[in-house]
């Protein structure tokens, strides 16, 4: 047979590479600096676009994103060309892909810290980035799959069915969940509301570790695992179960981020029963990929890039199982909303991604620059240093998860509330914050220490930027002699079939959950008492978001003994039917501020936000001195509610024209409020917004038929 001349394109795999170094390093800079913000807050140092609000989405952008996918692109770029023995479909798409991609993350770097932001966890950006990110990722998606059907590999290898996967679940994921009307060119409300939004964002959310985090890193474990250790993977059969029972179990999961909250019980069961299915399909391809070690666990001893490679997958194993039991509704009333879950997700982010990702750049480097790794001895210290940086992380984040949960939950003998005070928690946990401070310092000097030893052997060796090889074109009528396991060898030689499969599996849950919560009522019953928001009360919400207070605090009571008694009635579905995105929080470092409405007075909020320390003594809260001094931009806000408007929010026809007399009406009354406690402020000044706002949260249901306006 006649042997075709081709190259390998490792130029477009170096890029991403030197992107991955980089973006990890600022990435875990910003993580740090955010641990040492929730012990020292006055490390924002008065300056609005470094408080933890601002800043926290930046960082996980920066990892999940910039670090994670850049990584992701690395190890499919170079992996995939070598499994079709093909160069990539176009060489243009693949710079064209690099490029967007990091001026993707240089753009999320500029706007998060000036506070434009959805609000929505992991979706942050603006509605024009978005639109940039469907555009790359649609120009990756078409790279990856040229190059398939141009191979010269009939069949196609299991790390690529996770790739395929990928490919169409991300895409679709971030184009349902950004679903969104524009406002101004950094401004956007989403097409959702309330529970059915909190329903979209956490299939996006939790689909987003799926097929961003997972997915494409099984693919990058079933292909650098046994190049690695020189081994065939352990088993066929496994994988190909692995992967189906995966794709289509783990898009069902996503309500089990909203136990006990506003979303009907039905979705949050079927959240439950998938996230415990989950542990199968996850523990297989754990377990097939280190029994594919099996024989060569001497030299993980000796081998860095083993020992990375071993600690990640273990670090998935870990994460798949604890997700499903935080997923249990007993276990999920004491984890949620604290640093359980703040542990869990740096177990998966720090030990499964991080390390696969080091494990890769160590073996993939040395390998297109034709030279031996710098230094094998660094690469182990990096390894221990890693390893302690996650120890030092994790085991304190559940300690304190733990702690937070049973002390919000204890009760005195005589049925009080044992720590009424919230501040009284998270005092108590301080201590463990300095030591997560200390883990992710230890971690982030692992990974600048990996990205020198690396450097130091790209300066060694020489890129080959084209790598020359050659192979036997495909031919479609050769006899297949592989194994056809469940038939599946006849779907791997058909790409396009492959790829409809995939789609139909991930599809059907989101439809299952999406179709009830979105078209029967009776999922999501109206309350008559709740009105929409008010010019001045929209404007003090928006600026709520811009901030990132939904970052440190929720607004969600869930229907528990000790959150009624803290906070008051627990919160209903027909609440949230006029918020646009929805507030539920993830994280509580503050109080829930569902019904903080009429509990302070407005000079309470007013100096809360200039120095939160001058009404909650020891708070880790950063002041917010700015809200006193900037102006609302009041002629904008007719343009707001003629886009809540659009999205359903019953304004009176013409109500636009109206929106700022009334604003300025309102305004008003926060302000004699303030002058009463001898406070000024300037009618538009955002502190007044904001104060209208948190006055208004849970006032709606306390009086049938009345509404409680500040």
């Amino acid at each position: 047979m006649a042997m075709e001349q081709f190259s390998y394109d490792n130029k477009i795999v170096r890029n991403f590479a030197f992107a991955t170094m980089l973006w990890g390093i600022v990435g875990m800079l910003v993580g740090v600096i955010i641990a040492f913000q929730l012990i020292i807050p006055e490390l924002s140092f008065n300056l609005q676009w470094i408080t933890f609000g601002r800043i926290r989405p930046l960082h996980t952008n920066a990892v999940i994103f910039a670090f994670v996918g850049n990584g992701m692109f690395m190890g499919i770029y170079y992996s995939l060309q070598r499994l079709l023995k093909a160069r990539m479909f176009n060489d243009l798409l693949s710079k064209l892909n690099f490029w967007g991609w990091q001026l993707i993350i240089v753009l999320a770097a500029v706007t998060l810290p000036l506070g434009l932001t959805t609000s929505k966890e992991y979706a942050e950006l603006e509605w024009p980035i978005d639109i940039l990110i469907a555009v790359v990722w649609v120009i990756f998606g078409i790279n990856m799959m040229g190059t398939i059907l141009k191979r010269r590999e009939k069949h196609m290898y299991v790390a690529i069915w996770f790739y395929i996967a990928t490919f169409f679940t991300v895409a679709m994921l971030h184009v349902v969940n950004s679903f969104e009307l524009p406002v101004t060119l950094f401004k956007s409300y989403s097409l959702y509301a309330g529970v059915q939004d909190a329903l979209v964002q956490w299939w996006y959310g939790h689909n987003a570790v799926a097929f961003f985090l997972t997915t494409p890193y099984l693919g990058l474990m079933y292909y650098y695992l046994p190049k690695a250790a020189n081994r065939p993977v352990f088993s066929y059969r496994l994988s190909i179960i692995h992967f189906w029972a995966l794709i289509f179990i783990y898009i069902w999961a996503g309500p089990h981020h909203l136990l006990y909250n506003s979303l009907p019980d039905w979705a949050q069961s079927l959240g439950t029963v998938f996230s415990l299915m989950l542990i199968a399909p996850s523990w297989g391809g754990m377990l097939n990929g280190l029994l594919t070690l099996r024989g060569a666990w001497d030299r993980v001893r000796q081998d860095p890039i083993l020992k990375f490679l071993v600690v990640a997958v273990t670090a998935y194993g870990m994460a798949t199982f604890e997700g499903p039991m935080l997923s249990i509704k007993s276990v999920n009333a004491l984890s949620h909303f604290t640093d359980w879950t703040i542990a869990h997700v740096h177990i998966g982010a720090l030990g499964w991604n991080g390390f696969l990702t080091f494990g890769v750049l160590y073996w993939l480097i040395p390998r297109i620059y034709q030279t031996k790794l710098h230094s094998v001895k660094l690469a182990n210290v990096h390894f221990w240093i890693g390893t302690l940086g996650i120890l030092f992380y994790a085991i304190p984040m559940y300690w304190a998860g733990i702690t937070q949960g049973l002390m919000w939950k204890q009760f005195t003998a005589e049925g009080y509330l044992q720590y009424p005070i919230f501040l009284e928690t998270v005092l108590q946990i301080v201590p463990m914050y300095m030591l997560r401070a200390f883990g992710g310092t230890l971690y982030l000097v692992g990974v600048i220490l990996g990205a020198w030893n690396l450097i130091a052997t790209v300066k060694s060796g020489s890129l080959v930027a084209d790598e020359a090889v050659e192979a036997p074109a495909l031919d479609p009528n050769a006899h297949d002699t592989g194994k056809n396991v469940y038939g599946h060898r006849w779907i791997e030689g058909k790409p396009m079939l492959f790829l409809g499969l995939s789609a139909v599996a991930v599809i059907i849950g989101g439809v299952v959950e999406f179709v009830p919560t979105f078209l029967i009522k009776s999922n999501v019953p109206t309350i008559s008492s709740v009105q929409p928001y008010t010019p001045l009360e929209l404007s003090g919400r928006d600026i709520y978001i811009r901030e990132g207070c939904n970052n440190c605090h929720s607004q969600q009571i869930r229907p528990f003994r000790s959150e009624t008694e803290r906070y008051g009635e627990y919160s209903k579905a027909g609440e949230f039917v006029y918020d646009h995105p929805f507030l539920f929080g993830s994280k509580r470092t503050g109080p829930d501020l569902h019904r903080i409405g009429g509990k302070y007075p407005d000079s309470w909020h007013y100096n809360h936000m200039e120095n939160p320390r001058s009404t909650s003594a020891g708070s880790l809260m950063p002041p917010y001195p700015w809200l006193l001094e900037q102006k609302v931009d009041v002629s904008g806000v007719p343009a707001k509610i003629r886009a809540m408007q659009t999205l359903g929010v019953p304004y009176p026809e013409g109500y636009d024209k109206l929106a700022e007399q009334d604003y300025m009406t309102q305004a008003q009354s926060v302000l004699k409020n303030l002058s009463d406690a001898n406070l000024s402020a300037e009618q538009d000044a955002e502190i007044v917004a904001l104060i209208a706002y948190l006055q208004r949260l849970g006032t709606d249901i306390k009086a049938e038929g009345s509404m409680s306006r500040k």
